[in-house]
């Protein structure tokens, strides 16, 4: 199965200013998740990016800042290691739409109940720490029946054996491992679509 930008959302978990210095590789992991908030904005893929204990650890650190900006992110601030609790599942869903009208009056392809639109139930996630973080954020949102795709080399823990840990059990619990050119590549689909130069040179 090939992720599809159209059904796609990106989550970016907590690459913050007091955090970041921290990370092991923190200079690749971070310029792994400035280049998936711009392939985002490319193919018009909302970007989500939570806040650990904002008053403590900081901002995003300045270059994802505006690179999330530009893409017009939403942002969660959060104290909870998970997003979910704090609403990161309830805000990746759509609203339900609600039909008005008779429903025998309305074409056949709206009488369908308005819960059956699921709109982009996949979930591209990155972040730090893998292990923390990142893990319970994407555990939950497996558990709430979410498709997840956790993107390895823009994710950091503060040491290589907690990151590699983390992506042994999201593995096993059903998220597919992924890199970040994978992302492009695949959202792209193919090298006549509109975005694919602007994409290559992202990841150059």
């Amino acid at each position: 199965m090939l992720m599809d930008a159209d059904e796609c959302q990106l989550v970016l978990v907590d690459y913050q200013t007091r955090l970041m210095p921290a990370i092991d590789g923190a200079p690749e992991v971070l310029a792994n998740a400035v280049r998936l908030a711009r392939m985002a904005q490319l193919m018009q893929v909302p970007v989500w990016a939570t806040a650990q204990n904002p008053e403590k650890l900081g901002p995003p650190v300045p270059q994802l800042e505006l690179a999330l900006k530009e893409a017009g992110a939403r942002e969660l601030p959060k104290m909870g290691f998970s997003a979910v609790p704090d609403g990161l599942a309830q805000a990746l869903r759509p609203p339900v739409r609600k039909i008005a009208g008779n429903a025998r009056s309305l074409p056949r392809h709206l009488q369908k109940s308005a819960e059956s639109d699921e709109g982009r139930s996949a979930v591209v996630i990155a972040g730090c720490e893998a292990h923390v973080c990142l893990l319970q954020t994407a555990l939950d949102l497996l558990e709430e029946e979410f498709d997840v795709w956790v993107v390895t080399d823009a994710c950091g823990s503060r040491t290589e054996r907690n990151r590699d840990a983390a992506f042994d059990r999201l593995a096993g619990a059903g998220a597919e491992l992924v890199t970040t050119e994978m992302v492009g590549f695949e959202w792209l689909r193919t090298a006549s679509h509109p975005a694919f130069k602007a994409m290559q040179a992202l990841i150059k």
